[in-house]
């Protein structure tokens, strides 16, 4: 997916909030992505190593919709990629477990987030 082609907010508007910015990233690249895919790729960010049951926990989600979402986020050719097969994370297995990383595109837009949050416009205008 190309993250780093989508526009920012055009001359016309208010630039967006930290949040806005996060959920438009998502909708560029496919405009189908599931909430849950976008709250699971912010759980890995701060939580690289993650299992899936970890991720359900820590997100407040089913086993299956975690199981869903981190399968999203993987690559079209991964095994059990589900789409929009974002290729945000890959997932390793480490002896019992299967774990959850981010891949460099990952990487990269945790990093304009991160970038985003630095510099967020608040929700609310103060007058």
């Amino acid at each position: 997916m190309a993250f780093d082609r989508i526009p920012a907010a055009g001359p016309r508007t208010r630039r967006r909030n930290a949040l806005l910015e996060a959920l438009e990233l998502f909708r560029g690249a496919d405009p189908n992505t599931r909430l849950s895919t976008v709250v699971a790729f912010l759980y890995l960010c701060e939580n690289e190593g993650f299992c899936v049951s970890e991720l359900a926990a820590a997100a407040g989600m089913t086993l299956a919709t975690a199981s869903r979402a981190a399968r999203s986020l993987t690559a079209a050719e991964a095994p059990g990629a589900l789409p929009p097969a974002l290729g945000l994370a890959e997932i390793r297995p480490q002896g019992k477990i299967r774990a959850l990383y981010l891949t460099a595109t990952g990487r990269a837009l945790r990093d304009r987030l991160d970038e985003t949050i630095v510099h967020a416009t608040p929700i609310v205008k103060q007058d």
